[in-house]
């Protein structure tokens, strides 16, 4: 009866409503997009489509007075008196001509200058006038690719059966096209909360758009906007020591207000900044308009060439308030000839402005979806979206659409893998893949030749993994089972290993999931794995330095973990673990063979003899708590996704137990804290600083395996993204403990604050990195690290290199190196 009765109401207010639809074009005929159209001295708006095409609702029928307003162009207002419930109103528009006084310009009276000091100044009370609002919110955005090859650097690029059908034969279409229709309640600076009543995308009619409002709150009154990087905002307290201003004229919109038209420049090429057009009323000194394109590289962003921000505002005369009607946002991307665009459009409507909201307004669900939100039909869609789809769009919902229910049919699917699950004679060596769609399961070989495995250590020699994984999911309910078995073998100590596991989540709201594992394994001594594979590999066998140092586990172990509460996840385990210890079977290396490595013991590198250990058993069990510190979430019907708030720190605590052991002095308690958090300095960059303190109770004998190991680097090889959770110059093994300890990472980076303002080093690009680093265990001297890097290096579009100085001290020793950065091995170990 609830949906009748709304279904009723909904009729009804529609039947009061008219709607007004046509084609704006200037004085050639040509279409003209993202032209405002709203009712004057309301909040009812849109913008015209890449066609030209709009159409705009009104209600309260009568006399209505409907503005157009395009930058460059008269701003025109019509009054219409509908007499049916569509009325087409067809406008041509006119250039706008821009008056400019003869002035002398001198930089000492630039009368542009004047105006952007005005705004600065009368900015507080701009922004305050918006600073709470409620309103109706529209998105829809569109993302598109060209020229996709069928290989790059002769890997074949697979999008999977539904993506590829989106393409034509030149490897071009829209991948992504969604939108939402929401109603929203904001205020500032970034308080939020958003109810989605309707969203659709492309071809899926069970997902759900990934448009929201939080993605188009961009304010210029603000000193920076967030794009990775903080721009400069042309209206900053600091603006110009970034910026030029030029008057290129001025003209009076249908309000009878005098607009400025300003150009601004960046001082400097490389610096965080926007290029292009402020407009700012007179006298009010309020926003009218902004028209700016982004340079990737000034947000350290090289895979994007370009993207363009256009921000309108529209006038209501009874509270003298310039509010944003619309705003699109556009780049474009590309790499190895593959060219990428996208375009997002958000129209505000339906404002008010209260002067304060209940204190319970706002709380840590940020986003959230009415029920049957991806239901909503054609009809409702035609009825209730402002923007008119172009005719590409329209095209691309019909036909995805259209197929939709072929794709999903098990007939489709099971045609599609069967071409894909066809059996290769080289797929005993290179590995095989079966799946089926429609039941949701699939089979995984990796075959006798996983190259991607291969690596070298001195315990095993050459050595690589094979194995195969079983995986069934649930879209619908979010859940996934994985069983997986690994085969590792080595060639130098002839010996066979192998673990299983099975892994299962029960959803995606609270992420329940429960894991097992067990079998042997070579594992190191630092279970955080300090030194790759890859890393190793080279080490070794280039340079015949051992530091990868392993023991043989055999283990069973269970895990269980699971969002308890906002932003607090608990993660508990228990394993079986027996220990036995490992030697160098092989003296191999590419070079330097009359050299020896050093043994597998990290306490004794010159004894190849004696073990770092006596083999064990022994029983262990954690508990690990993650809080995120006010964290906010996005509702969803099927699911739950937890967003970090930038504001706080994340907090870890941790016990861990060893009890039950073949001799009781393996025994002890252990307590465990780790903090991080990243300090935001607005433009001037980014502070990220880890703490990490720990206490063993009880544990004066117990095996090394178990000490406290840090994460030391001697290859001088970075692979990490940041540096906060290693010492770069630190041996591995050199400060382990069994006590208490405290080790804290400070890491500076400037994003181009400093960078950008050096002549000759600026055309690099990079980045500055000031790090600092310590350890203080007890009856030893601390041990600190002093850093000072270049971080975003590399050719083109390719930036993935670093490189930093660093200066370490403990006890009077002194060391200097190099550490070079290689981000790219994230990727390839």
């Amino acid at each position: 009866m609830r949906n009748y009765t709304l279904l009723a109401f909904l009729l009804f207010s529609l039947s009061n409503f008219a709607q007004i639809k046509g084609t704006i074009t200037d004085e050639k005929g040509n279409p003209l997009p993202f032209v405002s159209v709203f009712e004057e001295n309301t909040y009812t708006g849109t913008t015209s489509n890449e066609q030209g095409k709009y159409q705009l609702t009104v209600k309260d029928i009568g006399k209505n007075k409907i503005t157009f307003q395009y930058l460059g162009f008269k701003t025109q207002k019509i009054t219409v008196s509908p007499d049916t419930k569509t009325i087409v109103l067809d406008v041509k528009m006119q250039e706008e001509n821009f008056v400019l006084n003869e002035v002398v310009i001198d930089p000492k009276n630039n009368p542009a200058n004047a105006i952007i000091r005005s705004a600065i100044a009368n900015k507080k009370e701009n922004s305050q006038k918006t600073a709470r609002y409620t309103a109706d919110f529209y998105s829809k955005g569109m993302f598109k690719i060209k020229d996709l090859p069928k290989k790059i650097l002769g890997q074949k690029i697979d999008l999977g059966a539904d993506m590829a059908s989106n393409l034509d034969s030149t490897g071009t279409g829209i991948l992504y096209l969604s939108e939402t229709v929401s109603k929203i309640t904001f205020e500032k600076p970034d308080k939020l909360k958003e109810k989605i009543i309707a969203s659709k995308i492309s071809g899926n009619n069970r997902g759900y758009s990934y448009n929201t409002a939080a993605l188009s709150t961009y304010d210029f009154y603000d000193n920076t906007l967030d794009f990775d990087v903080k721009l400069i905002s042309p209206l900053a307290d600091n603006a110009f020591n970034y910026y030029k201003y030029k008057l290129e004229g001025t003209f009076f919109d249908s309000n009878n207000q005098e607009i400025n038209k300003i150009k601004v420049i960046p001082k400097r090429d490389k610096e965080p900044v926007f290029e292009g057009y402020i407009y700012i009323v007179d006298d009010s000194f309020a926003l009218y308009a902004v028209d700016f394109d982004i340079k990737g590289y000034r947000m350290k962003n090289e895979l994007t060439e370009i993207m363009t921000l256009k921000q309108s505002f529209s006038y209501h005369s009874k509270n003298k308030i310039w509010s944003k009607n619309a705003q699109t946002l556009s780049f474009k991307a590309g790499i190895f000839g593959i060219k990428f665009s996208a375009h997002f459009n958000y129209i505000y409507s339906n404002y008010d402005f209260p002067d304060s909201f209940a204190k319970k307004t706002f709380g840590n669900e940020i986003v959230a979806f009415e029920a049957n939100a991806n239901k909503k039909d054609n009809a409702f869609w035609n009825e209730i979206r402002p923007i008119p789809l172009t005719i590409e769009e329209s095209n691309d919902y019909t036909k995805k659409d259209s197929i939709q229910t072929i794709r999903k049919s098990q007939k489709y699917t099971d045609s599609v893998d069967a071409k894909n699950n066809k059996f290769k004679v080289l797929d005993v060596l290179t590995g095989y893949n079966y799946k089926n769609t429609f039941k949701q399961h699939s089979f995984t070989y990796d075959g006798l030749l996983d190259i991607s495995s291969l690596s070298f250590n001195t315990v095993q020699g050459f050595n690589f993994d094979t194995g195969f994984s079983f995986k069934k999911w649930d879209e619908e309910k979010g859940k996934s089972t994985l069983i997986k078995t690994t085969f590792n073998y080595g060639f130098s100590d002839e010996r066979f290993r192998a673990t299983a596991q099975f892994h299962h989540k029960f959803n995606n709201t609270n992420f329940a999931t429960i894991s097992a594992s067990g079998g042997t394994k070579a594992v190191q001594f630092n279970g955080a794995e300090p030194i790759s594979k890859i890393v190793n590999s080279v080490s070794s066998l280039f340079f015949k330095d051992n530091y990868m140092k392993l023991y043989n586990l055999e283990f069973a172990q269970i895990n269980y973990s699971q969002n308890v509460a906002n932003g607090i996840t608990l993660n508990a385990k228990m394993a079986y673990e027996q220990r036995k210890p490992l030697f160098n079977t092989t003296d191999y290396s590419f070079f330097k063979r009359d050299d020896m490595y050093s043994s597998n013991n990290p306490l004794a590198p010159n004894d190849f003899d004696t073990p770092a250990f006596n083999q064990h058993h022994v029983l262990k069990t954690s508990l690990t708590t993650q809080i995120n510190f006010g964290n906010k979430y996005i509702s969803r019907p099927n699911a739950r996704f937890n967003v970090k708030n930038d504001k706080y720190p994340t907090l870890y605590l941790t016990y861990e137990k060893a009890f039950a052991a073949s001799e009781k002095n393996y025994e002890f308690d252990r307590i465990a804290a780790l903090i991080q958090y990243d300090l935001a300095l607005a433009n001037k960059g980014l502070l990220g600083t880890s703490f990490r303190a720990g206490k063993f109770f009880n544990a004066e004998n117990i095996s090394f395996i178990d000490y406290k190991h840090f994460n030391g680097n001697q290859t001088h090889i970075g692979t990490a993204d940041r540096y906060l959770n290693v010492f770069n110059l630190m041996p591995y093994y050199a400060n382990s403990t069994n006590d208490s300890y405290f080790e804290s990472h400070l890491e500076y980076n400037d994003t181009g604050f400093i960078m950008n303002k050096i002549p000759l080093l600026n055309l690099l690009k990079s980045t500055l990195n000031l790090g600092f680093h310590s350890l203080a265990i007890p009856d030893r001297k601390p041990y600190t690290e002093f850093t000072v890097g270049l971080d975003n290096l590399g050719f083109g579009k390719f930036k993935l290199f670093r490189i930093d100085y660093v200066h370490s001290y403990q006890g009077g020793i002194q060391q200097n190196g190099v550490v070079f950065g290689l981000k790219i091995l994230n990727v390839l170990d």
